[in-house]
């Protein structure tokens, strides 16, 4: 294939397992995350197994300039990007009046302003060249208020309704744009349809290879919107029919337990 793919956040998890797909389909890679060790052993394991090209960039791309020097750093060394996947993001706990300012500020920094810039700066070489992807990995988050968590939930609805419009707006330049929605088993979703809090902890997590499998397939049949799971899929459709409010009740319920298990 051949197309080289800068994907951030990918010392680990589902943006390594993003490159690994990538390198296996013949294309080269430009690995961008703030862990140095992640990204070495991430480049050592595709570069190993496959023979393609991967570069890495060690950068905290929250810090002021960091996503310019990304850009100019390629245009340096003369790579060109054919598709772009947005991965890096972080979430937080707790009620936003006792929040640490300076963490929720750098979650919306990574999660919308890094998204936004990198796609902004990528995006006018994919149409001078008359092709690209756009992979943003957002959230099932992404479709409802997250008590507890309200910033995070927020910056994935801002991820999503970011895509889609991008997506319409080049719809005839031959670039797609896919919103990535990854799941878990807790989700107001579940807890509005299933109603019994036990069922979640039976449901399995699904594994970054999985979620990353069906993100990068997506992304090449140029899908817009990529729900993972069928039963997220069921659980967004049947959410739409309940209240708002009982929606975001239902999600500070499922919140709070969550964290009460994990402390």
């Amino acid at each position: 294939m051949g197309e080289t793919a800068l994907i951030t956040g990918s010392s680990s998890g589902i943006g390594r397992e993003l490159a690994k797909i990538h390198a296996k389909n013949g294309g080269n890679l430009v690995l961008v995350a703030l862990d140095k060790g992640g990204l070495d052993d991430t480049k050592k394991v595709i570069e190993e197994k496959h023979k393609v090209n991967v570069y890495v960039i060690e950068k905290d791309l929250t810090v002021k300039g960091a996503v310019n020097e990304v850009y100019d750093e390629l245009k340096q060394q003369k790579i060109s990007v054919d598709y772009l996947i947005n991965n890096a993001g972080f979430g937080d706990f707790g009620h936003f009046a006792e929040c640490d300012w300076a963490k929720q500020e750098k979650m919306i920094n990574l999660n919308i302003t890094v998204v936004a810039h990198l796609t902004r700066l990528f995006l006018p070489d994919m149409i001078e060249r008359g092709s690209g992807k756009i992979m943003n990995v957002a959230s099932i988050a992404s479709f409802q208020p997250g008590p507890t968590m309200s910033v995070y939930f927020a910056t994935k609805a801002f991820v999503l309704s970011f895509s889609e419009a991008l997506a319409n707006e080049l719809k005839d330049k031959s670039i797609t744009v896919t919103a990535l929605c990854p799941g878990s088993t807790e989700t107001a979703f579940h807890a509005v349809v299933m109603g019994d809090s036990k069922l979640l902890v039976k449901r399995k997590k699904s594994s970054p290879e999985d979620v990353a499998e069906f993100g990068y397939r997506s992304m090449i049949r140029g899908k817009t919107v990529a729900i993972h799971g069928f039963k997220n899929r069921i659980m967004i459709l049947a959410a739409r029919l309940f209240p708002r409010s009982i929606v975001v009740k239902a999600t500070r319920r499922i919140q709070e337990k969550k964290h009460l298990k994990d402390i």
